[in-house]
This record gives C-alpha cells, sequence and structure tokens, in this order.
C-alpha cells in the first residue's frame, strides 16, 4: 500500500518481496485476550498503566528485536549490525507514540476491536517504515 500510495512506484516497480517482509508482522488478538485475562488490579486506571507497561516491555521490545533481525536477514544483510545500528531508537521512537495509543486502546476500546485500532496506527507508521527503507 505505502508503496503505491504513497511512493507511487507502480505496479510494474512493486516490491513483493518488501511487501511480503512488512505483512510478516500483523497484530495478534491472542495478546490482547492475554492482557485482558491475566492483567487485572482494583483500580481501572492501574490495570491500565499494568497493561500498557507489560505490552511495551515485553511486546513491543520482542517484536521490534524480531522484525529488525528478521528484515536484515530477508535483506541479506547482518541482524547483529541491524540491532546494533536501530534497535534503541527505533524503541525509542516506538514509546513516542504507542503508550499513548495503547492506554487510549485499553481504556475506551471493547477488547474485540483492539487490534483495529493497532492496526490503523499501524498503517502510519508501516508508511514511515517503508519510506525508511530503501527498496
Amino acid at each position: 500500500m505505502a508503496q503505491q500510495a504513497v511512493e507511487k512506484v507502480g505496479a510494474d516497480q512493486h516490491n513483493f518481496a518488501r511487501t511480503g517482509r512488512m505483512a510478516l508482522y500483523g497484530g495478534a488478538t491472542t495478546w490482547f485476550k492475554f492482557l485482558q485475562q491475566r492483567i487485572k488490579f482494583q483500580n481501572e486506571n492501574v490495570t491500565i498503566a499494568a497493561r500498557v507497561l507489560t505490552d511495551q516491555t515485553v511486546f513491543a521490545s520482542t517484536n521490534l528485536f524480531c522484525f529488525l533481525s528478521s528484515m536484515a536477514i530477508m535483506e541479506g544483510t547482518s541482524p547483529k549490525d541491524k540491532l546494533e545500528s536501530t534497535y534503541l531508537t527505533a524503541l525509542q521512537k516506538n514509546w513516542m507514540l504507542w503508550p499513548a495509543v495503547q492506554a487510549v486502546n485499553f481504556k475506551l476500546v471493547p477488547l474485540e476491536h483492539r487490534v483495529l485500532v493497532v492496526n490503523i496506527v499501524s498503517l502510519g507508521t508501516s508508511i514511515v517504515l517503508n519510506l525508511a527503507t530503501p527498496i
């Protein structure tokens, strides 16, 4: 989508391998179910804060590690070099956006629609990632 809508590369120049790499990182509903079922406190705000903290320390950091490593492998470059050069910066950038998104998501959005919220926000971040990743 980003290649066509933003970069306007045209169908004949579309990089399907790049699209496939990005498609591997869709959201998982089981993570939200896990947070909903396992992290509960008497105070709703403490519950939301704990879910956001868990989401950002466990899921986001692991997902980013896997994303950067696998992208490097599929691009034929060194995962170690990719992680050393981009992991901390990418994680810090992640933390500028996603804790707020997830706090609103956990507070206001029913469980069955949380993945949709993440997917909508992810579309925007995917466009940024695609623009930052050379063809």
